[in-house]
């Protein structure tokens, strides 16, 4: 009917929420259009229509090493949100794209990364993701954000498997965490 809105349906994938009109499925066999619970705006990356549009990256990113009070030192952006790695990348290649990519944004530079407090400048790396974009590796892993951390310091993606393997904080060595 005309006008008429979709029901709303809450989607339940393994760390992550879902609300809104749902449609589509994703390469796991997972219903993923809707609004995204965690999206914040502001944060690197939102599903289209979830809030505004993601911020572009203007400079260099910065990787430092910050205290988490259940996982000891773990990897953060300059703004304190906590970085990823992903057991099924292989090397320094990304394998993380499309619906992956928009619950598992890729921290993404232009230019050298910076590094923060606390890490190894050598480990600090980039790589090529297929769109062109340049995403930041960290002791040979490309590394990531996840939407439903709200607050720095926050560490909800800690051990989920999700997209085919787990997904760890990195400790200022360049090994997961967990």
């Amino acid at each position: 009917m005309p006008g008429r809105r979709r029901p709303h349906r809450r989607l339940r994938h393994p760390g992550i929420e879902l609300h809104g009109p749902v449609g589509g499925v994703d390469e796991a066999g997972a219903r993923v259009r809707g609004f995204l619970d965690g999206c914040r705006p502001g944060w690197p990356r939102c599903h289209p229509g979830a809030c505004r549009a993601a911020p572009t990256t203007a400079s260099a990113a910065t990787v430092a090493a910050a205290s988490n009070a259940k996982l000891s030192t773990i990897l953060v952006d300059a703004s304190g949100r906590t970085l990823y790695l992903f057991e099924a990348d292989k090397g320094t290649s990304s394998t993380c794209y499309n619906a992956c990519a928009t619950y598992w944004p890729p921290l993404l530079t232009n230019g050298a990364p910076v590094a923060g407090t606390g890490v190894n400048p050598a480990l600090l790396g980039t790589t090529k993701r297929t769109d062109g974009t340049t995403e930041v590796t960290y002791g040979g892993h490309p590394l990531y954000y996840v939407v439903t951390d709200h607050n720095p310091g926050d560490a909800t993606g800690q051990g989920v498997d999700n997209f085919g393997a787990p997904w760890d904080v990195v400790g200022p060595d360049g090994k997961q965490i967990g």
